[in-house]
């Protein structure tokens, strides 16, 4: 019988080296501004030297900051991550109360998508009442078509170069991931102008026609610069 290939461990350096990393960032408590070297050598009990080479390290991803007087100080990565960790859970308590409200006004199903490599994940969604509609769950992921969701999605995320030709929001369409399928959708923003998802609307092409979107339109734009006042940002002009 062929010898198994025994799985490959991870290196017990790179370990200890991540170990002592957080070692140095967790040792910051509240209250603290900047630190020297001799106290972080204290709390860490690592040597100094070995914490010099730490911060270089974490300086690289604007996790550590060190000043002109020689004292170290979280930097501004540390504040990134915990807006992201903080908004991970206001999201949905302000996402979910728009999508109810898109519901109620426009008979359609709302949902709140965002973009995840070359595809586009249901992130919430509350069903239309009527039973005639397209079974997406959360979690769902759906192509980057051109779809007005991925459509959003593409046009406001600086991080992507887009071709398309600039339309009126919201975007409406019809027939693009199924062809009995319409939908619109707006952009949300966050703090610093972020792009963090697509407000949208969908239903039955028959019933969301591009007629009815016009009806609705006021009302989607509304609740997407609600929500992105909810969530620290602006629309953008």
């Amino acid at each position: 019988m062929a010898e198994r290939k025994r799985k490959a461990r991870p290196k017990l350096e790179g370990v200890a080296s991540a170990d002592r990393l957080l070692t140095v960032l967790t040792a910051f408590r509240r209250g603290d501004d900047a630190l020297e070297l001799t106290e972080l050598a204290q709390r860490t009990q690592l040597v100094k030297s070995t914490i010099m080479r730490l911060c270089i390290s974490l300086e690289r991803f604007g996790l550590m900051e060190r000043l002109d007087d020689g004292r170290y100080r979280l930097g501004t990565e540390i504040a990134r991550l915990g807006s992201v960790y903080i908004q991970s859970f206001a999201l949905e308590s302000h996402v979910m109360p728009a999508l109810e409200t898109l519901v109620a006004a426009s008979g359609e199903t709302a949902s709140f998508y965002i973009r995840r490599g070359d595809r586009r994940l249901c992130l919430f969604r509350v069903d239309s009442p009527s039973l005639l509609r397209m079974h997406v769950r959360p979690g769902d992921l759906r192509p980057m078509d051109g779809s007005s969701i991925a459509q959003v999605l593409r046009r406001f995320d600086p991080a992507s170069i887009s071709d398309e030709d600039d339309v009126a929001e919201p975007i409406y369409s019809s027939g693009v991931t199924d062809p009995h399928v319409a939908s619109m959708a707006m952009p949300v923003f966050g703090a610093g102008g972020r792009l963090l998802g697509a407000l949208a609307v969908t239903g039955p092409a028959s019933r969301l026609t591009k007629e009815r979107g016009v009806q609705i339109a006021s009302t989607l734009k509304a609740s997407a610069e609600v929500l992105t006042n909810a969530l620290g940002g602006a629309l953008r002009g």
